[in-house]
Order: structure tokens, then sequence, then C-alpha cells
């Protein structure tokens, strides 16, 4: 199985660049996982007919509509990681050799992995503090609303698991990277 997508894969979105199997996973995902949007929008407008229609506002549907969007947002930083749409300088990038850039993208790998290291430290005390009492004993924080619902520790968990992810896909990348055969330019950076 090749690590390039292939025409009509769901992963493959006209020039994004599918890096290595967990990529095209994480990127067929997000067409799924944008259906979280629509869910919230049908969400809000049933509240809204229930308020303002018929009277009868409903107690779940903003903390529910705040943790979908909530939750879709997360799960961007591994969709974009995968398709290589994150944030990068291409005026300094495409201005320089196919060598060069091969070794900026190690350079971006390593500093993403020591990023998301800490953003994984943090992100575990939080989720651990979300889910568990001091004495230890597991209790899912809530939102301290009349509904209450779990979705601050489980945001706090998907958190953790996105920077995981993330941490995960920036390893395979720079092995990517690594591995990359550059053809020698004899002309040097351009």
């Amino acid at each position: 199985m090749s690590d390039n997508p292939q025409p009509g894969d769901p992963a493959n979105d006209g020039d994004a660049e599918i890096r290595s199997r967990l990529d095209r996973v994480v990127a067929a995902a997000a067409k799924p996982l944008s259906w979280a949007i629509f869910l919230a929008f049908v969400i809000s407008v049933y509240e809204v007919i229930a308020r303002y229609v018929f009277d009868s506002p409903t107690y779940w549907a903003h903390e529910s509509t705040t943790f979908l969007i909530a939750a879709i947002f997360l799960v961007g930083g591994p969709i974009a990681l995968s398709r290589d749409k994150h944030i990068r300088v291409r005026m300094i990038y495409d201005a320089v050799s196919p060598e060069t850039r091969r070794w900026l993208d190690v350079a971006n790998s390593i500093i993403a992995m020591i990023f998301f290291a800490g953003l994984g430290y943090a992100g575990w005390i939080m989720a651990w503090k979300a889910t568990h009492t001091p004495t230890g004993a597991i209790h899912f924080e809530g939102t301290g609303t009349a509904w209450n619902p779990p979705t601050p520790a489980l945001l706090k968990i998907l958190i953790l698991g996105c920077v995981v992810l993330m941490f995960v896909q920036s390893a395979l990348h720079l092995v990517k990277a690594l591995r990359r055969d550059v053809p020698h330019d004899p002309r040097g950076d351009r």
C-alpha cells in the first residue's frame, strides 16, 4: 500500500501532501467528523424554535453545541497537520533548494515534537484533574449547570488525545523527511 493518495481517495484534497498512513486515516476522518458542525446547527435551530415558537427553551442545547464546536475545533489540528495545511512561511520555503526544504522539514518536525511533548504533559495534568478527584477516585468534571454534562472532562481528554496524535504525526513526518532522497542541486539554493 502506497503512502500517496490515489485519485478518488477521500483523503486526497487536491494539493495536500499525505505523508503517512496515519495522515491518510486522520484526513479521511475529517468528512464524518464535519457532521458535528451540522448537528450543532440542527440543535441550535431546534433551540430557537423551542424557545421562540413554543416558549419552551431547553437546558441542554447551548452546552451541546458548545461541546460539538469545541470538539471539531480541536480535531482540526491533527487534520490540518495530516494534510500538510499547517502554517508555513511559503516565501522562504519555496525560495530554497529541495535539500534545504528537507532540513527545514526536519527542524519543523523536531520543534513541533518538543512543543507537543510540553503540551501533552500539560494536557495529561489537565485531563487527570478533570477525570479524578484529589483522592484518585474517577469523577468526570461537569459544567456546573442544571444539566451538568461531563463535557469539560471530555474536551480535556480530547485535547490530550489530539496532542498525542499530533506528536506521533510529527514523529512520522520527521522520519519521512530524514529518509527523503533529494537530488543534489549543483546550483545550490535558488
